[in-house]
Protein backbone atom coordinates (compact mmCIF):
# COMPACT_ATOMS: atom_id res chain seq x y z
CA UNK A 1 0.00 0.00 0.00
CA UNK A 2 2.03 2.87 -1.06
CA UNK A 3 0.82 6.18 -0.69
CA UNK A 4 2.38 9.44 -2.94
CA UNK A 5 3.01 12.07 -0.06
CA UNK A 6 2.48 9.89 2.91
CA UNK A 7 5.75 7.92 4.95
CA UNK A 8 4.58 5.15 7.06
CA UNK A 9 4.85 6.70 9.86
CA UNK A 10 2.99 9.89 9.05
CA UNK A 11 0.28 7.42 7.81
CA UNK A 12 0.01 5.12 10.96
CA UNK A 13 -0.36 8.36 13.09
CA UNK A 14 -2.88 9.61 10.62
CA UNK A 15 -4.84 6.55 11.03
CA UNK A 16 -4.25 6.77 14.85
CA UNK A 17 -5.21 9.91 15.02
CA UNK A 18 -8.90 8.89 13.20
CA UNK A 19 -9.13 6.02 15.56
CA UNK A 20 -8.65 8.08 18.37
CA UNK A 21 -11.50 10.44 17.16
CA UNK A 22 -13.86 7.61 16.11
CA UNK A 23 -13.69 6.13 20.17
CA UNK A 24 -13.85 9.85 21.28
CA UNK A 25 -17.25 10.01 18.91
CA UNK A 26 -18.32 6.56 20.38
CA UNK A 27 -17.63 7.76 24.13
CA UNK A 28 -19.64 10.93 23.37
CA UNK A 29 -22.73 8.75 23.04
CA UNK A 30 -21.99 6.47 25.87
CA UNK A 31 -20.10 3.98 24.85
CA UNK A 32 -17.36 5.00 27.71
CA UNK A 33 -14.53 1.91 27.25
CA UNK A 34 -14.22 2.28 23.65
CA UNK A 35 -10.52 2.79 22.79
CA UNK A 36 -8.82 3.99 19.30
CA UNK A 37 -6.52 0.76 19.15
CA UNK A 38 -9.87 -1.28 19.38
CA UNK A 39 -11.63 0.84 16.92
CA UNK A 40 -8.44 -0.18 14.41
CA UNK A 41 -9.19 -4.20 15.80
CA UNK A 42 -12.43 -3.93 14.27
CA UNK A 43 -11.82 -1.62 10.99
CA UNK A 44 -8.42 -3.95 10.19
CA UNK A 45 -10.29 -7.11 10.82
CA UNK A 46 -12.12 -7.54 7.45
CA UNK A 47 -8.44 -6.67 5.94
CA UNK A 48 -7.07 -9.57 6.94
CA UNK A 49 -9.03 -11.61 4.58
CA UNK A 50 -8.81 -9.22 1.83
CA UNK A 51 -5.79 -7.02 2.39
CA UNK A 52 -5.06 -3.58 2.80
CA UNK A 53 -6.93 -1.22 0.75
CA UNK A 54 -5.47 2.65 -0.44
CA UNK A 55 -5.86 5.12 2.42
CA UNK A 56 -9.23 6.79 1.46
CA UNK A 57 -11.00 3.42 2.26
CA UNK A 58 -9.29 3.03 5.63
CA UNK A 59 -10.03 6.33 6.23
CA UNK A 60 -14.04 5.83 5.17
CA UNK A 61 -13.85 2.78 6.78
CA UNK A 62 -13.21 4.14 10.18
CA UNK A 63 -15.24 7.26 9.84
CA UNK A 64 -18.13 5.62 8.64
CA UNK A 65 -17.83 2.54 11.62
CA UNK A 66 -21.48 2.31 13.54
CA UNK A 67 -21.59 1.02 17.27
CA UNK A 68 -24.06 -1.23 16.17
CA UNK A 69 -21.57 -2.62 14.38
CA UNK A 70 -18.73 -2.01 16.49
CA UNK A 71 -20.90 -3.76 19.46
CA UNK A 72 -21.30 -6.48 17.32
CA UNK A 73 -17.90 -6.85 15.85
CA UNK A 74 -16.54 -6.91 19.78
CA UNK A 75 -19.42 -9.55 21.10
CA UNK A 76 -17.79 -11.50 17.98
CA UNK A 77 -14.55 -11.26 19.51
CA UNK A 78 -14.97 -12.17 22.86
CA UNK A 79 -17.10 -15.51 21.59
CA UNK A 80 -14.19 -16.34 19.07
CA UNK A 81 -12.14 -15.88 22.47
CA UNK A 82 -13.37 -18.28 24.58
CA UNK A 83 -13.57 -20.96 21.66
CA UNK A 84 -9.81 -20.55 21.77
CA UNK A 85 -9.33 -21.13 25.30
CA UNK A 86 -12.05 -24.26 25.55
Amino acid sequence: MDEPGLSEEELNETIEQLCRSKAEEFRMIGYEHVTGKEIWDCVSDKYAKMGTPRIHQIVNDILSLKATSFMNWMTMSIYRQDARFE
